[in-house]
């Protein structure tokens, strides 16, 4: 089956540079034939997405803050007079105090806990709803999620607990959406090499864990998130939804390390 996103607009959240794995996920869905759009927070990222947007054939970029109301209605009317409708959003956007990702989580802080699940957790909710009313032929909501909200990981910390309750969220806005025809679905993908991922403690040591023990001996690369999120948001998608899809070699199949790295 041919993936094509030909004929379909949509908002991408969360590219920070190349490495990100939303600008995986843009660079697949741009191939497959999709119209994008992007947001940003501040003049250093945009400066970093504005030549990655141009080569995906994009100058639609639009600064935006998620946890500021004044500043998302900005980014849907933008949308919203730009282009009438959208048929996808893609939410990869997380935070959390660098800080707190080390040590543990009994020293997470109170402001830091709220912070981390506003921005993490609720801003997927936010988005959604605020995209659902420019998606009158429905859509597909996609986020990334982590294997820490499901296995302990070190340092995850509050983040793992964030990662948790936004699987949970998926799972519910499936639920709320799909009458509407929304899809709504998380991509799990293993360790990257982020700007996020390397903000966590332990992160180099994390990579190389997984890398040599996963069933596939790799860990998940941006062609490989993006080319699901391009299955996801197409119309091969099309009765998959409340999904939290793994792209991490197999690694969530484990119980134990393999023999030989025991």
């Amino acid at each position: 089956m041919t993936l094509s996103m030909a004929g379909k607009r949509g908002l991408i959240m969360g590219v920070a540079n190349e490495r990100s794995i939303a600008w995986g996920v843009a660079r697949e869905m741009h191939k497959a034939g999709a119209e994008l759009a992007f947001s940003y927070q501040g003049e250093a990222f945009k400066k970093r997405l504005e030549p990655l947007a141009q080569s995906a054939g994009s100058d639609f970029l639009v600064d935006c803050d998620v946890t500021d109301d004044a500043s998302m209605d900005t980014l849907f009317d933008e949308l919203k007079t730009r282009w009438g409708s959208i048929d996808f959003v893609v939410h990869a956007i997380a935070y959390s105090d660098k800080n707190e990702l080390t040590g543990d989580i009994r020293d997470t802080t109170r402001d830091n806990f709220k912070n981390s699940l506003d921005i993490s957790c609720f801003s997927l909710i936010d988005v959604s709803r605020r995209a659902a009313e420019i998606m009158p032929n429905g859509g597909t909501i996609l986020t990334m999620t982590y294997q820490g909200a499901n296995r302990v990981t070190p340092y995850y910390n509050v983040m793992g607990v964030a990662k948790a309750a936004l699987e949970s969220a998926t799972r519910y806005l499936a639920n709320d959406l799909g009458r509407q025809g929304i899809r709504v679905n998380a991509i799990s993908p293993g360790p990257m090499k982020t700007l996020a991922g390397a903000a966590i403690g332990g992160a180099r040591r994390t990579f190389k864990h997984t890398e040599q023990n996963a069933p596939m001996k790799a860990n998940a690369t941006l062609a490989a998130v993006g080319g699901t999120a391009v299955y996801l948001a197409s119309d091969a998608g099309a009765c998959t939804t409340g999904e939290i899809i793994r792209v991490d070699g197999g690694y969530h199949v484990l119980g134990m390390p393999q023999i030989e790295n025991m």
